[in-house]
């Protein structure tokens, strides 16, 4: 029982990580395996679900999504990475471990400037670069079956089995192909704060991330559930810890713009 103990320990401080914003991260699994079930879930969900048509979208999306991606680390911006835009009047966006990225038309409603676009998109990009699928791939590892599945996702022996419908929930896809479960709170303050950086190194104004989160509380009134029934922050209370973040992202724009990096995408 001791030995088990101490291994146990010793696995669990080899999975300890951090995260971009100075966090301690849980890590169980590996990235190439993240970025296989990203792949594998960005696949069903296109069969899923309509892909636009509308070729003025899908470029509008892209130029923002790719300045984002251009300034990001190289390890990140040398990667291949597929952006679609999805036929559907919610206004959401997500993206998935290998470099995946996805858009619905009715984001381009409430997000009405290319850097209030590039606020959620950079909020999204944020949550693959801060390894979140991972940790809570990890977490629910963890409690419900235990360090033993660490070894079967390592080995990858989970196809079709309820320990790869643990991984599912963990990466964000529900048991229904195509519904993309929440981050927890901690995790959607943290993909906030990191890309609000994220989208000021592309050179897109962060201050606009305010107007967003203004057009997402008008959009949501009476339709979204108090704060302590959902994992997101309520819009006012994201905007106070916005406005907080935004000396910093300011800073990375004026440096964006002295480099040359000057967004220049439309509808």
């Amino acid at each position: 029982m001791k030995r088990i103990t101490l291994l146990i320990i010793a696995m669990l401080m080899a999975a300890c990580a951090t995260s971009p914003t100075g966090r301690n991260q849980l890590i169980l699994v590996g990235e190439e395996q993240m970025q296989e079930m990203g792949i594998s879930s960005f696949q069903q969900i296109k069969s899923d679900k309509k892909v636009s048509r509308n070729r003025n979208k899908q470029r509008y999306v892209t130029c923002v999504a790719n300045n984002i991606i251009a300034a990001l680390p190289d390890q990140w911006s040398n990667r291949q990475w597929e952006i679609v835009v999805f036929d559907d009047d919610s206004a959401n966006a997500f993206a998935l471990p290998g470099g995946k990225i996805g858009v619905h038309t009715g984001l381009l409603d409430i997000a009405e400037t290319p850097s209030q676009l590039a606020a959620v998109i950079g909020h999204e990009i944020a949550h693959v670069l801060s390894r979140h699928g991972a940790e809570r791939v990890s977490l629910q590892v963890a409690a419900q079956t235990g360090l033993q599945l660490a070894d079967v996702v390592a080995r990858q022996r989970v196809e079709g089995s309820t320990e790869q419908q643990i991984l599912m929930a963990g990466l964000g896809i529900g048991t229904q192909v195509g519904v993309l479960l929440p981050f927890s709170r901690a995790h959607e303050s943290e993909a906030d704060q990191y890309g609000l950086n994220l989208m000021a190194r592309a050179g897109f104004n962060p201050a606009d991330s305010v107007q967003l989160w203004k057009n997402m509380d008008e959009a949501s009134k009476g339709q979204r559930p108090p704060e302590f029934l959902s994992t997101h922050p309520e819009p006012e209370n994201r905007i106070i810890a916005l406005q907080k973040y935004l000396p910093e992202a300011q800073k990375y724009q004026r440096q964006a713009h002295q480099n040359g990096r000057q967004p220049n995408c439309h509808l």
